[in-house]
């Protein structure tokens, strides 16, 4: 199996709801029936309704919260966009769940969580710095394995 993700779907409780937030945030999307897709770089990230989720995936949904123990990353390219993509989410409607700081890393982050509670961390960290497409590459951490 090759080493990428294509697609990260989340799903949500209210699907105009949920595509309005990121909207609000600057992303734009397309629905096809019941689902939007939302191009995130090299991948897409797609929003669909919860139980139609669960359901295609042959699991039970227990809870309505986001939480399942993942966390969505958008790495910035300095403090400052941290702080104002912070803004730009809360603006939009998150919750903001850990305010900007620095990090054990010697970088800086913080949190949010979209209207259906999937969280997502906004860190600057000079150790992944970003292609001019906004890519990123993991470092050589000169470990084996």
């Amino acid at each position: 199996m090759e080493q990428r993700i294509s697609l990260v779907t989340l799903g949500v409780a209210d699907l105009p709801r949920a595509r309005t937030f990121y909207e609000r945030l600057g992303w734009h999307g397309q629905q096809v029936e019941e689902t939007v897709f939302l191009q995130a770089g090299g991948l897409a990230l797609v929003l669909w309704g919860r139980d139609k989720l669960a359901a295609d995936a042959g699991v039970d949904d227990p809870g309505d919260d986001g939480f399942g123990g993942i966390t969505l990353a958008q790495n910035m390219r300095s403090r400052a966009e941290v702080d104002d993509a912070l803004a730009a989410a809360a603006s939009a409607g998150a919750t903001v769940t850990r305010p900007p700081r620095e990090t054990f890393y010697g970088g800086y982050a913080g949190c949010f969580t979209d209207p259906d509670g999937h969280v997502w961390e906004i860190a600057w960290n000079p150790g992944f710095p970003l292609a001019s497409d906004g890519t990123l590459t993991v470092p050589d951490f000169g470990t084996s394995g």
